[in-house]
């Protein structure tokens, strides 16, 4: 029996085939893998690391990425264990790590100075929250994930990921509220 297709005699795609697929999916999700990572290591230069291990580890692991699914998914659950075990291993405890945006590399958006400096104001008030809620309201918020896609990829449960959006969406309108009352920025 001659195979043509990227299938074994059972149906089952073959090693090579499924890193092929990893490997041909990476290009076109790694700007959301980066953001996600960056977010979640709180930290541009981290974040990248993370995004480079993540991707390296997606490659040695392409054998267990099952067709049909989200890659984006896969990916983001891997790179979210692996920050987890980076943790674990430096003992970083919850809050520490992440640095005033003055010192971050951030891109210049460039379409005016309005829209940057509200933007800088957004990032500032969204990386004070607790790691728990920026991550979910990155994959939410900004993202575009459905509760349940969130709850998947961060391995918490649905009520989980709710509560965790409403406590960052009344945490950020504290802040600006603060700030508008005061007649100051947001920061």
């Amino acid at each position: 029996m001659t195979h043509t297709d990227n299938t074994g005699a059972f149906g089952f795609m073959r090693w090579g085939a499924r890193k092929n697929a990893v490997r041909a999916g990476i290009g076109a999700v790694y700007p959301r893998l980066w953001r996600f990572c960056v977010s979640l290591a709180g930290d541009r230069a981290a974040g990248e690391d993370l995004a480079q291990a993540t991707v390296l580890r997606a490659l040695e692991q392409a054998a267990k990425f099952q067709p049909g699914t989200h890659l984006d998914r896969w990916l983001f659950v891997m790179a979210r264990r692996l920050w987890l075990n980076e943790l674990r291993h430096r003992a970083v405890r919850k809050g520490t790590g992440l640095r005033p945006v003055e010192e971050l590399d951030l891109p210049d958006p460039a379409p005016g100075i309005e829209t940057h400096i509200f933007a800088s104001e957004v990032f500032d008030v969204v990386t004070a929250l607790p790691e728990a809620q920026r991550v979910t309201a990155l994959l939410v918020l900004v993202e575009g994930y459905s509760y349940a896609e969130a709850a998947e990829a961060l391995d918490i449960p649905v009520g989980t990921v709710m509560s965790r959006i409403a406590a960052a969406r009344r945490s950020v309108a504290a802040r600006v509220g603060d700030a508008q009352e005061a007649g100051r920025k947001v920061r």
